[in-house]
């Protein structure tokens, strides 16, 4: 990296799974990294970044015990609500964003990378609607942008995992073949987001990214695992009108109960995930296209699944685990 190249960084989100991965290639790439995180969140920081802590909710604490008055040449947020229910997605998906966003151009930001998701193409769900509508505020800034849209990530697809260790069959909605992703790895994806900020070809667009290889279902998952193990294949089909009961029963009870109303919004999401590809869509067909989706880095998810199967290591689903 030149000297030019290399930039003051200010991170969001920087201990998430993304977030963290995001940090390690900014720091290996030679850029100076400081993260504003929860206090209590600094063991989790990689070796090279530094931590600076408050509440990236509160405007004060933001621009006071974040940017603290000084410069820095670009904002990278991977930052986003933990559950996806109405009120978190549009507390931190957007606002927390408008305003961080705001903060930053006073303090003579000219650059700001977002990690988004490629679910905003067909907007069902609040919490794509709150990051449709920071993305537009940035595109809008007059800032120099990055909006990197991602297929889906590996700790996404391991969800099952442990049940298929215990012998118990593959859950897979309709046959497993409804829906299909390009997964990306965390550090693929990381050295992606990190890549943005020299790389010119990225600036001003926004960027659908998904994993090396063709297109994988549901049932492919599950054949990659079931490999991984050394194990027979084993599915179980669950319908997908089982979720339209659940969803229909928890919107009933939500018209009382505020902790209804955010279950039956995670059914609603969980029912997006189960019948949408996460592909780049192709409006003018009104399909999903695989072949156009772009593809980065090297790893893989069958790759992924090996590594889990060789150590025996348990993936902490975290933020994924709803899915």
């Amino acid at each position: 990296m030149t000297r030019t190249d290399r930039k003051r960084v200010f991170v969001l989100g920087g201990t998430g799974t993304i977030g963290t991965a995001t940090v390690k290639a900014l720091v290996r790439a030679g850029h100076d990294v400081v993260c504003f995180i929860r206090p209590g969140s600094e063991a989790k920081l990689p070796d090279g970044a530094k931590a600076r802590t408050g509440d990236v909710t509160d405007p004060l604490s933001l621009t006071e015990d974040g940017f603290r008055g000084e410069r820095f040449d670009a904002v990278v947020s991977c930052l986003a609500s933990r559950t996806g229910v109405p009120r978190d997605a549009w507390e931190i998906d957007h606002q927390a964003h408008v305003e961080a966003l705001d903060i930053a151009k006073a303090a003579g930001v000219t650059q700001f990378v977002l990690l988004s998701a490629i679910c905003v193409q067909k907007p069902l769900l609040a919490f794509q609607q709150a990051k449709l509508a920071f993305e537009k505020e940035l595109r809008d800034s007059g800032l120099t942008w990055s909006i990197v849209r991602p297929t889906a990530f590996f700790k996404s697809l391991s969800g099952q995992v442990e049940r298929v260790r215990k012998g118990k069959p593959f859950l897979m909605f309709g046959d497993g073949t409804l829906t299909a992703c390009k997964p990306i790895s965390d550090d693929d994806l990381g050295t992606y987001i990190a890549e943005c900020l020299i790389d010119p070809d990225r600036w001003n667009r926004i960027l659908p990214i998904g994993g090396p290889g063709a297109a994988i279902t549901p049932r492919a998952q599950g054949e990659m695992l079931f490999a991984a193990l050394r194990q027979e294949p084993k599915f179980k089909q669950v319908p997908v009108a089982m979720l339209n009961v659940i969803i229909a029963v928890l919107s009933t009870l939500g018209k009382v109960s505020p902790k209804m109303r955010d279950k039956a919004e995670l059914a609603r999401i969980g029912r997006y995930y189960a019948t949408e590809s996460m592909l780049l869509w192709d409006p003018e067909t009104g399909t999903y296209d695989a072949d156009a989706t772009p593809s980065a880095g090297t790893e893989t998810l069958a790759d992924f699944y090996a590594r889990l199967a060789r150590s025996g290591e348990t993936v902490d689903l975290g933020e994924h685990a709803v899915f």
